[in-house]
Parts: C-alpha cells; sequence; structure tokens
C-alpha cells in the first residue's frame, strides 16, 4: 500500500508556469487546489455560487453560452473538475442531486431489456433500483456474488452493463477489480465501480479500466453531513454527452449551494480521511477477540480475507468497519442502546462516528446478516470512541 501517491496527471513544465492545481504533485494536495478561479491580482481565491435560474442572452445560443441552469451552472463546474482530476479523468465529471440520483443515471445506460450484472450485496438503494428496473422490464437483471469468479465470468457472457464496489458495502470484502473489469470488458460489458467508500484519494477505478465511476459525494467527499449529492466520472466523450443529455432531460441536477458546500467539504478530504482511517485501524484491531463478536470485518486487518487485496489495490484501507454480534441481533439492538458518543443513524463518510444495524433498513439485502453493525468512523479522539465502544459492548 503507498501512501501519498502521486495523482496521475502528467506534470509538465515549471512550478511556475502552472496554475496551482497543476503544480500539485500528490492528492492530498490536489484537494486543496483543484477547482480554483484562475489566479490573478485581487481575484477571489474561492469560485462564488451563481443563484440563477437562467441566464441573458439576446442571439441564438452558441455551444459554449450559459442558457438555463439546468444545462450547465457555474457553481456545479469547479466541483466537476476538481473530482475529474481527482479521478484521472480528461473530462469533468456530472454531479447530481444525489448519490441515488447518480446510480439511476449510470443504470439508464443499460439498453432497453438490456442485461446488467450488480452484485446482490451491494449498497441497497443500487440493489433496489436495478431489481425495480427488472420488474417493470427495462432490463435484465443477473445478482452476483463477485466473490465467485466462475459465477461472476458466467454472468458477464451477453451482459451489457456490470456494477461492481469495492470494498463492499456493507461486508467489506475487497474484490479482484483489475481482473473483474478486464473480464467484463473483455466481454463487451460497460463498467461502472461505486467508489464511494474508497474516493479518489485511495482507489481510482478509470485508470484500472472501468468505464464509469459513481461517488455519493453526500459521504466522504461532503464529509459533513450536511448536503445530499452524487457524482459520475468518465474519461470517454460519447458516453459523457449521453450521461449529460439525460441529465439534463431528467432534471435530477444539485443546485448551486449543494455544489459549493460540497467542493469546500472536499478541501479538507485528505486529513478527514486520514485521521477517520487511523482511528478506525485501531478500533478494528481492539474489537478484535472481543467475546461479544463473531466477527470484525475491516480490510486493514492483517487477518480479513480481503486484505492482501487491499494492500495491492487502495491508498488506505477506509474508515468503515463492520461488526458481527455472537447473540445475534438482540445483542446487536442492545449494543445500538447504549452508545452515548457514537449516534446511532444511516449514512457514513461525515466527521462524526455513527452506527446502524443495517438490517433495519427494509431494502438491504438478506446476504447482510441480522446481526451486523457498520461504524461509519469520524475523526474525533480514538480513546474517546473506544470508551464509548467498550462500555456499549459492556451493556
Amino acid at each position: 500500500m503507498s501512501v501519498g501517491t502521486p495523482s496521475l496527471r502528467p506534470r509538465t513544465g515549471t512550478l511556475s508556469d502552472m496554475a496551482p492545481h497543476e503544480a500539485s504533485v500528490y492528492p492530498d494536495t490536489s484537494v486543496v487546489s483543484v477547482g480554483r478561479p484562475e489566479r490573478r491580482r485581487g481575484s477571489a481565491l474561492n469560485p462564488p455560487i451563481e443563484m440563477s435560474s437562467t441566464f441573458v442572452g439576446v442571439h441564438a445560443p452558441g455551444a459554449d453560452d450559459y442558457v438555463y441552469a439546468r444545462f450547465s451552472n457555474r457553481t456545479w463546474e469547479p466541483l466537476e473538475e476538481a473530482i475529474a482530476q481527482l479521478e484521472g479523468a480528461p473530462l469533468p465529471a456530472l454531479s447530481y442531486a444525489s448519490g441515488m440520483a447518480a446510480v439511476s443515471a449510470a443504470l439508464s445506460l443499460v439498453p432497453i431489456g438490456g442485461v446488467a450484472v450488480v452484485p446482490s450485496t451491494s449498497y441497497g438503494g443500487t440493489v433496489g433500483l436495478a431489481r425495480s428496473l427488472h420488474d417493470e422490464g427495462a432490463l435484465e437483471l443477473r445478482e452476483i456474488d463477485p466473490s465467485d469468479w466462475n459465477a461472476a465470468i458466467d454472468a458477464f457472457e451477453g451482459a451489457d452493463f456490470v456494477w461492481l464496489e469495492s470494498p463492499t458495502n456493507p461486508l467489506l470484502d475487497v474484490l479482484d477489480l483489475p481482473a473483474l473489469i478486464a473480464a467484463a470488458k473483455q466481454r463487451g460489458a460497460l463498467v461502472a465501480i461505486d467508489n464511494t467508500f474508497s474516493t479518489p484519494l485511495r482507489q481510482r477505478p478509470l485508470g484500472l479500466g472501468a468505464d464509469l465511476v459513481v461517488h455519493s459525494a453526500t459521504k466522504f467527499i461532503g464529509g459533513h453531513s450536511d448536503v445530499l449529492l452524487g457524482v459520475l466520472v468518465t474519461a470517454n466523450a460519447g458516453l459523457r454527452s449521453r450521461l449529460q443529455q439525460n441529465r439534463t432531460l431528467h432534471g435530477a441536477i444539485p443546485g448551486p449551494f449543494e455544489s459549493w458546500l460540497t467542493l469546500r467539504g472536499l478541501r479538507t478530504l485528505a486529513v478527514r480521511l486520514d485521521r477517520a482511517e487511523q482511528n478506525a485501524t485501531t478500533l478494528a484491531t481492539r474489537l478484535t477477540g472481543r467475546k461479544e463478536l463473531s466477527r470484525v470485518r475491516y480490510p486493514g486487518l492483517p487477518a480479513d480475507p480481503g486484505h492482501s487485496l487491499a494492500t495491492a489495490q487502495l491508498d488506505g484501507y477506509g474508515a468503515i468497519i463492520s461488526i458481527e454480534f455472537a447473540g445475534g441481533v438482540t445483542a446487536a439492538e442492545r449494543f445500538m442502546e447504549a452508545l452515548r458518543l457514537i449516534t446511532p443513524a444511516t449514512s457514513l463518510g461525515g466527521v462524526e462516528t455513527l452506527a446502524e444495524r443495517r438490517r433495519r433498513q427494509p431494502g438491504e439485502p438478506h446476504t447482510v446478516p441480522e446481526s451486523l453493525v457498520r461504524l461509519s468512523v469520524g475523526i474525533e479522539n480514538v480513546e474517546d470512541l473506544w470508551s464509548d465502544i467498550s462500555q456499549a459492548l459492556d451493556a
């Protein structure tokens, strides 16, 4: 695992010739410098929020003119440029009103009646939408266990679209993404990767051959549990054009203020993720061996089944831990009720630590154990977190 891996963008010229984001070599610098206005004397350091639904025009609009805020908006653009650069994409990303809006736009790429392959244990919203589209006859859904190589390859045959996430939500299985992406593309499928858990600071799927990267920027990218926003990133101009047309016609656009908040949150992603990841590693290590738990899932643990792959593929192990209780769902619920500092809530990736028994959500796949509690570890002092977890386990 390489910490502080240089960004994938090529560097030319001297630092003095470059814009601020071009002068950065490491991703944790890039998150601070990307998406800034042009640097000139007296210019604003941050992009403004442009609150307008329409734009002045007196002639037939040109290709680059601003016409109407559902088509394009100057407040989206810095965020879209920033995330694209972090993911190593040559084209701006596309932002959406929520992570699920981005997921929906990605699944719109499946032709009517086409075949979509989705892991049965993925984010519940993704699986639920794919099943709904299947029931409506919009697509044929093949659900897989992507860790079963032979079954995955069989499902890829004749597929139009393959969806993968790694680490998976909430089981934290780590997939051999380079091999799975290559196998799917060899069979003619378009491949989308949900990169929400890893963020572009820990994993860049376009560099592994993926066609599309999906983020719920509500989570780690925004980072403060105060905004809903989704993002799609691709290096394929034709694919981006289709997605942009879909966004314009379906209207799942983010508001300017939400876009501005998300870009502001992105600035601290590196320090937030580093701290939360350190906390998660400490907590997962201490949780291992507790008699109240039957399993601790965290790819940073040497004994975790995904540890070797995670070490090879990721630039960090992430800030999510999933624990399973030996006493079943009753013990898990008692643990949740006993928490005092940690907040029982859905979602993840914020500065605060959240805990949730995932199967309390009606749409959660049945492959997720009833007693599993997902911990989204925040940036608090780890000793305070451990004290709260320990007393809740004792309870």
